[in-house]
């Protein structure tokens, strides 16, 4: 019996053996794998990047962090992104499934007042940007991939950015991990709570998700104390103690690059500071 995971560098069994592209930004790794059609570990097909974060709350400062997602946003997304939907995918009141939300509601949604900045000088350049935090189908009754599919219809963007939790079969990972891909995401599937996938080929446009593994199965655990493979099959999910402040310290770090990243025509400190 295998545990279930959602990072190619746990189900890619050479992964850092066939990289084709890797970066450091101080102590930080980013290295790019990809997966063709048909591939043996049954994930879809796309180009998967990964950053090694390590212990979060032992960096001094995201600054790496945000570098590393620049530059691993950059080779995934098309240079036009005049108009970007982010989706903050999960549950905001389950620790383990709320990093969605939690960045998302550090992104800075300009498509509103848009024409309104603009005619300050030092904002012509603005991007319009679109948030959106559907939450779960247990608390709307409306499926993430129906939500965002309509808006995707209604405000046509350029590209949609989806944050989720993943699941990991390595507690080494958990909280210490960012992986994108440019294959999209199916909601839920970091709780066993798969649902419809996001993804180009569903919505039409170019879509980049971007995961924190944030629980692994107990089983992962028992056979790291135990070097023995559980026998019996559990839904049983397992997620650090400090999970929230883990999630929170991730989110700031992805939405601080993210920020950066939607709006490449206006200094950094100053998308900052509007958030």
């Amino acid at each position: 019996m295998t545990a279930r995971t959602d990072l190619a560098i746990e189900f890619q069994k050479n992964a850092e053996k066939e990289i084709i592209k890797e970066q450091n930004f101080g102590e930080i790794k980013a290295f790019f794998t990809e997966l063709n059609d048909n591939n043996p570990y049954g994930k879809r097909k796309g180009k998967y990047a990964t950053i090694k974060v390590g212990n979060i709350d032992l960096l001094p400062d995201f600054e790496d962090v945000e570098k590393a997602l620049l530059f691993c946003l950059c080779e995934l997304l098309p240079t036009f992104r005049e108009n970007i939907l982010v989706v903050g995918l999960g549950n905001r009141e389950i620790t383990s499934d709320n990093i969605g939300p939690n960045t998302a509601s550090k992104i800075l949604a300009t498509r509103h007042i848009k024409g309104q900045f603009q005619a300050i000088e030092g904002f012509e350049k603005m991007k319009s940007v679109s948030v959106i935090t559907p939450s779960v189908l247990g608390k709307t009754g409306i499926e993430a991939s129906e939500i965002v599919s309509s808006l995707v219809k209604k405000i046509k963007p350029d590209a949609v950015i989806v944050i989720d939790a993943l699941c990991a079969n390595d507690t080494q990972n958990l909280f210490s991990v960012i992986q994108l891909c440019n294959s999209g995401i199916s909601p839920g599937s970091g709780v066993k709570n798969t649902r419809k996938e996001l993804s180009e080929t569903t919505l039409g446009v170019p879509t980049v998700a971007i995961g924190v593994p944030t629980v692994v199965e107990a089983a992962v655990i028992a056979k790291e104390l135990t070097g023995k493979k559980a026998e019996q099959k559990t839904d049983l999910l397992v997620t650090p103690k400090d999970a929230d402040l883990l999630s929170l310290r991730m989110s700031e770090a992805i939405s601080a690059a993210l920020n950066v990243f939607l709006q490449p025509e206006i200094e950094p400190e100053i998308v900052l500071s509007l958030v």
